[in-house]
């Protein structure tokens, strides 16, 4: 039997994310959304292509959950996206109304799942959709890590002007302007980046990462990123799907793990068919620890106006 995977919200970062499962032919997909006729419209035509792809599975549009059953993966798109000036956070009312609710429908008809959270603000709708769901924290991953890493390395690799697949690059913390990126954990063919660029360079590089997402919302007017995040979490999807034990950063859930407690923050982890299999703890200076922890708490005290 194929492996099913649910995405729960149709609009372009859902669609995109559809796209890649059903191009991999990995899955079948349910494409869930509450706009009447978009998620079915959207299968149609994806279901219309895999011919062209030489893939076999089903692809499913969905106004309601009970399609999304037995799931092996939800990934939640669900919620309203970010405008031009807009921080993460104005978005947290908003969203977590969205994300409770279709957290509640989804964990109750796929109980065995591993729920990815694309939603922003990412890290605190991840700990509301952990809490909703009652699923060990394990199995309740956040998208962020991945996709501000990729952000990272393609900023890297323009200033080399070398390909980003050999640049490998390490973004800890929230994801948003509090992410801590890792200059000494980045590396071009294996050499560090702090050996291969002023402080001045790398802090312009940081700051562009930082604001990776703020940058393409102002250029688009009207949306805000898609290809990446969608890409970002498929490479979340599919390690879990093929068991591939990749180490990935994602918004985990720590419970003391660089002395941070009851808190989903990005670390690297190992991933595999349970979702979080292990979380990688690295050495940090101090400058970086006092990063880290000033990123958790931002997390901390925007969870904190859940109220959960």
């Amino acid at each position: 039997m194929r492996k099913k995977v649910s995405i729960i919200g149709a609009g372009n970062v859902g669609a995109s994310l559809a796209q890649l499962v059903v191009q991999s032919g990995l899955a079948d997909v349910v494409l869930q959304d509450i706009v009447e006729g978009v998620p079915q419209g959207k299968a149609l035509d994806l279901s219309q292509a895999c011919p062209l792809w030489g893939s076999s599975v089903t692809v499913t549009g969905t106004n309601d959950f009970s399609p999304t059953a037995n799931s092996d993966v939800i990934v939640i798109t669900a919620g309203f996206p970010r405008k031009p000036g807009m921080l993460r956070e104005q978005l947290l009312a908003a969203n977590a109304e969205v994300v409770s609710g279709v957290t509640k429908k989804s964990a109750e008809l796929s109980p065995k799942a591993v729920i990815i959270v694309v939603t922003n603000p990412m890290d605190a709708m991840t700990y509301l959709s952990y809490k909703v769901s009652g699923f060990d924290h394990s199995r309740v991953i956040g998208m962020g890590g991945v996709l501000d890493s990729a952000r990272f390395r393609t900023f890297v690799a323009w200033e080399f002007n070398v390909a980003p697949k050999d640049v490998e690059a390490l973004v800890l913390g929230g994801h948003g302007v509090a992410m801590v990126p890792m200059p000494r954990y980045t590396t071009v063919k294996g050499v560090p980046l702090t050996e291969l660029l002023p402080k001045d360079k790398i802090d312009a590089l940081i700051h562009r990462t930082r604001e990776g997402g703020a940058e393409i919302v102002s250029l688009l007017k009207t949306g805000s990123a898609f290809y990446a995040p969608a890409a970002a979490t498929f490479e979340m999807v599919k390690a879990i799907l093929l068991d591939e034990k990749r180490i990935l950063p994602c918004s985990a859930y720590l419970n003391g793990q660089y002395g941070v407690k009851d808190v989903y923050n990005g670390v690297p982890v190992i991933l595999g068919c349970n979702g979080v299999e292990k979380i990688i703890e690295l050495k940090l200076n101090k400058e970086e620890m006092d990063e880290f922890v000033k990123s958790a708490q931002s997390v901390r005290a925007t969870i904190d106006e859940l109220k959960i």
